[in-house]
Order: structure tokens, then C-alpha cells, then sequence
């Protein structure tokens, strides 16, 4: 089993050996074994409070081998509305709650939840079930992982 110990920011020259495809949540898991797209076991051992992002690349102790780490799809709401006005008003509402939310110019992202569903469709709001790669917001105190 290989232990990636070290995070490393996106580089589109380097040489990859292998593709680790998480999830939102298993990419806030700083110790923890998953198993890449090409069937090896890995485990992490990363700095704790380490949030990895698409595009990140892990290794080990020894640099030798690269793992592309990248976004696996996975069930969310897409959240569009008529107005800038009224996706702000979304992205307060659901602010409120906590929960991860990725922020974008004509769409919000949230993992599905059938309250938080609701309560976006009660303000007037779309709300279509897709499955994509989702990017939460990192909370603003959040310290970066060594990039």
C-alpha cells in the first residue's frame, strides 16, 4: 500500500502515476484509505485540517510516484434563479445553515437535501437533482495546506 504524505499545487507538466477521485467530504479526510481509479490501495497520512482540491498532486516520502487527486461526481442540487438578488438571498439562507455550498456567478451547489430543497424552492428558486464533481466554499478561516 502506498502512504501519500505530501500535497503538491496542480502542475499540467508533471508525470502522473495514478488518479485518486474523491468526493467534496473525502477531500476534507486528511488520514483515511481509499483506493484509486487504477485499483491500488493508498493512504493518506497528510498534515490534519489539509482540504485537497482538483488538480492537487500527492506523494510520498520519496517524491517518486504522482497521484492526481480529482473530483468524483456525486449527487447535488443546482440551484438557479431569475436574479443575482435572488441567488444571493439563497446562498444567505443556506449560509445560515452551515452546510458546504459551492458559490457560483449564475448557480449555487449543495449536496442533496430534501429540507434545503424545499427551502430554495419556497424563495422562488430552481432546483434540479444532477450528479457533478462538487466545490464547496473552503470557510474563511481556513488555513491553506502548503501550497
Amino acid at each position: 500500500m502506498l502512504t501519500l504524505t505530501h500535497c503538491l499545487p496542480p502542475d499540467p507538466e508533471a508525470a502522473i502515476a495514478l488518479t485518486l477521485s474523491l468526493t467534496a467530504d473525502d477531500r476534507t479526510r486528511s488520514r483515511h484509505r481509499f483506493e484509486t481509479e487504477e485499483g491500488e490501495e493508498v493512504h493518506l497520512k497528510l498534515p490534519r485540517g489539509t482540504v485537497l482540491s482538483q488538480g492537487d498532486r500527492l506523494t510520498d516520502d520519496s517524491g517518486n510516484i504522482m497521484v492526481l487527486v480529482t473530483a468524483k461526481p456525486e449527487p447535488t442540487l443546482m440551484v438557479t434563479a431569475n436574479t443575482p438578488l435572488d441567488l444571493l438571498r439563497a446562498a444567505y439562507h443556506l449560509g445560515n445553515r452551515h452546510v458546504p455550498l459551492e458559490i457560483k456567478p449564475d448557480y449555487l451547489r449543495l449536496t442533496v437535501d430534501p429540507v434545503l430543497k424545499t427551502l430554495v424552492e419556497q424563495l422562488g428558486l430552481t432546483v434540479q437533482e444532477e450528479t457533478a464533481p462538487f466545490h464547496p466554499e473552503i470557510g474563511a478561516y481556513h488555513a491553506p495546506h502548503g501550497h
